[in-house]
C-alpha cells in the first residue's frame, strides 16, 4: 500500500510539473526520478569497486568519490542475471562520467581523458559527438550535452568551434534522436539553424559533383582502413550516410518549425542521397555496401562501413541490401571470437597495416561495434527479412560485453585483438575510457528495446531471445517527462508484479504480455 502510495506521488507531481512548464522540456524534472522497482543502493557497489582499480590520475567535473552520487540522480538503473552485462552496464556511466570537464563556458565532454593535440579548445574533438548525444539523452540532467553542443558550435565568440569540422558528424540525426526521448523543442529548434549552416558547410567542402559526399578515412575517425587512405578522398558509406541522417533530420526540425521551404528542400537533399548510395555505394557482386574510389570504382573489399547506410534506416526495403547482414555471421565475413572485425576476415589484407597508429585494417573498435548494432537494432526492428534475428542481436552484444574487460577488469580502450580480445594500446595512458562508442543507448534502446518516437505511445521491442534470461529490469528511465519501468518475470517470483513481460510509466502499469514480445501502449 505505502509502495503504491509513492507511485502515485510521483505520478501526481510529475503532472504537476508538466501543467507548470507546458512539457516542453524534461530540464524541468531532470532531478525529479524515483526508481519504481529497482534500489539505487543495491548497485552502489559496482561504482565502489570501479573507485578501487585505478589511482584516478586525472580528475575532472565528478572526481570517483562523487561519482556514485552523480550517478544515483542520473541514470537509469539496470539489472539482470548475466552479471557481465550488468557491471559493464555501470562500468559506462562510471566511466562517461570521468569525460564531463567544466570549463569557462560550460560543460565540455571530452573523447580521451588525456590532452590531444588535434583537439579543440577544452579537448574537445567533434568526431564522437553522436556518441556523446545518444548515449547522453539518457542521462537525467540534459546540462551537460546541451552545453557540450553549444560549446562546439558557439563556443568560439559566438561561431563553431576552429576544429569543428574537422571529422565527420552526425550531430543533427542524433540531435532529433535526443528530442525522441525528451521532447524539448525548444532546445532542439535553438540549434537548427546551426544544423541548416552545418550542412552548408559539409555541401560546399566535401560533396562531388555526382552529388555524394567525400572523406579521408583518418577524418571520418577511421584511418588506415583497406579500401582507402589518410589523403584519399573517397566517397564512403560513412559521411554519405550522415549527410542523408542529418539532412532527414533537418527536414524534421523545419516541419517543427513549420518552415515547409526548407522541410521539403532537405527531403529532396535525403531523397538523392539514398538514391546515390543505393546505386553508386552497392556492389552487387558483393552484396555489400562498399567505398566508392576516387578513380569512381568500388573499394572491392567489405567493410564494417557498410552497415553504417542502416544506422539512419537509409537503404529502402525489399531490394535486397539485407542480404549484407549474413556477413555478420560468417568467420570469412566479420565474425571473430571476441566480436565484429571492422573488415571483413577473408580480405588478403586483413590486419597487415600493424599496430600501433589506429588501424581500421580489421581489428575490432568500439566505435564501430557499437555503430553495427544501433544499425542491427534498426534492421530487428524496421526491415522485414530473414538473415538476421534477435539471436545475433544478444550474441553480439555478449561479445561486447566480453571485450570490455581488460586482465580481468573492466576496461574501455580504443581498439582490440579480434582473436584474443587483447586491447592493442591497452597500456597506453590516451587509451583507458576512450569515449568515442555508446553502450547504454544499446542497452536501453536494442538490448531491451524502448524505441523513442515522436508520438506518445511507448514502445518496447526487447532483442533479448525468449530462452535467454528469466528476468531483468530497466528503471527509472525518463522519457516524454515520465518514469518508465521495464521488466521480464518469467515466474513472476523475482518482481512480484505477475508473470510475463511488463511496462509502467510512473508506477502504473500500462502493458504486459505473457512472452518476452513486441508492446505498444496506446
Amino acid at each position: 500500500m505505502l509502495q503504491h502510495f509513492k507511485h502515485k506521488i510521483i505520478a501526481l507531481s510529475i503532472v504537476i510539473a508538466c501543467i507548470n512548464s507546458g512539457c516542453k522540456s524534461t530540464a524541468e524534472h531532470s532531478q525529479k526520478g524515483k526508481s519504481v522497482i529497482l534500489k539505487e543502493k543495491n548497485f552502489k557497489h559496482y561504482v565502489d569497486y570501479f573507485n578501487t582499480m585505478e589511482d584516478e590520475n586525472l580528475k575532472f567535473a565528478i572526481p570517483n568519490d562523487s561519482a556514485w552520487a552523480w550517478m544515483e540522480k542520473n541514470i537509469p538503473l539496470f539489472e539482470c542475471p548475466q552479471q557481465n552485462f550488468e557491471e559493464i552496464y555501470y562500468f559506462r556511466w562510471w566511466s562517461v562520467r570521468k569525460h564531463i570537464k567544466n570549463t569557462p563556458q560550460g560543460f565540455a565532454i571530452t573523447e580521451f581523458l588525456v590532452d590531444r593535440s588535434y583537439a579543440d579548445k577544452y579537448n574537445m574533438i567533434s568526431c564522437a559527438l553522436g556518441h556523446h548525444i545518444n548515449e547522453f539523452r539518457w542521462v537525467h540532467d540534459p546540462k551537460y550535452i546541451e552545453q557540450d553542443v553549444k560549446l562546439l558550435y558557439r563556443g568560439n565568440d559566438g561561431k563553431p568551434m576552429n576544429k569543428l569540422y574537422k571529422f565527420s558528424s552526425w550531430t543533427a540525426d542524433a540531435l532529433y534522436n535526443r528530442y525522441l526521448v525528451n521532447k524539448d523543442e525548444k532546445f532542439l529548434l535553438d540549434l537548427y539553424p546551426d544544423m541548416v549552416t552545418d550542412y552548408a558547410v559539409w555541401e560546399k567542402d566535401r560533396q562531388r559533383k555526382d552529388g555524394l559526399f567525400w572523406q579521408h578515412d583518418v577524418k571520418d575517425g577511421m584511418e588506415e582502413s583497406l579500401s582507402g587512405g589518410r589523403k584519399v578522398q573517397n566517397a564512403r558509406p560513412t559521411i554519405n550516410s550522415y549527410m542523408y541522417g542529418n539532412a532527414v533530420a533537418i527536414s524534421k526540425m523545419a516541419e517543427l518549425k513549420g518552415d515547409k521551404d526548407v522541410e521539403a528542400k532537405f527531403k529532396a537533399k535525403a531523397d538523392v542521397l539514398q538514391q546515390l548510395v543505393e546505386t553508386k555505394l552497392w556492389n552487387k557482386k558483393s552484396e555489400f555496401f562498399e567505398t566508392f574510389t576516387e578513380k569512381d570504382t568500388l573499394a572491392q573489399v567489405r567493410e564494417a562501413i557498410g552497415f553504417i547506410p542502416w544506422y539512419f534506416n537509409l537503404p529502402e526495403q525489399n531490394k535486397g541490401f539485407e542480404k549484407a547482414w549474413e556477413q555478420i555471421k560468417d568467420e570469412k565475413g566479420f565474425s571473430a571470437p571476441f566480436g565484429l572485425t571492422t573488415a571483413e576476415r577473408r580480405s588478403p589484407r586483413f590486419r597487415t597495416h600493424g599496430t600501433g597508429t589506429c588501424e581500421w585494417d580489421g581489428a575490432i573498435w568500439p566505435f564501430a561495434s557499437s555503430q553495427t548494432l544501433t544499425a542491427l537494432a534498426n534492421v530487428l526492428n524496421n526491415y522485414n527479412q530473414n538473415f538476421v534475428g534477435k539471436t545475433d542481436y544478444f550474441k553480439q552484444m555478449d561479445l561486447y560485453v566480453q571485450s570490455q574487460y581488460y586482465r580481468g577488469k573492466p576496461y574501455l580502450g580504443e581498439y582490440l585483438d579480434e582473436t584474443t580480445g587483447y586491447w592493442l594500446m591497452g597500456d597506453r595512458e590516451r587509451s583507458r575510457y576512450y569515449n568515442h562508442s555508446t553502450f547504454n543507448d544499446l542497452v536501453i534502446t536494442g538490448l531491451v528495446g524502448l524505441r523513442p518516437r515522436a508520438d506518445e505511445k511507448i514502445e518496447v521491442n526487447p532483442l533479448i531471445p525468449q530462452e535467454k534470461w528469466d528476468w531483468f529490469c530497466l528503471d527509472n528511465v525518463l522519457y516524454h517527462g515520465n518514469i518508465i519501468t521495464i521488466l521480464w518475470d518469467k515466474t513472476g517470483e523475482k518482481y512480484h508484479k505477475g508473470k510475463g513481460f511488463r511496462i509502467f510509466k510512473n508506477g502504473k502499469e500500462i502493458a504486459v504480455s505473457e512472452r518476452l514480445e513486441k508492446l505498444v501502449s496506446e
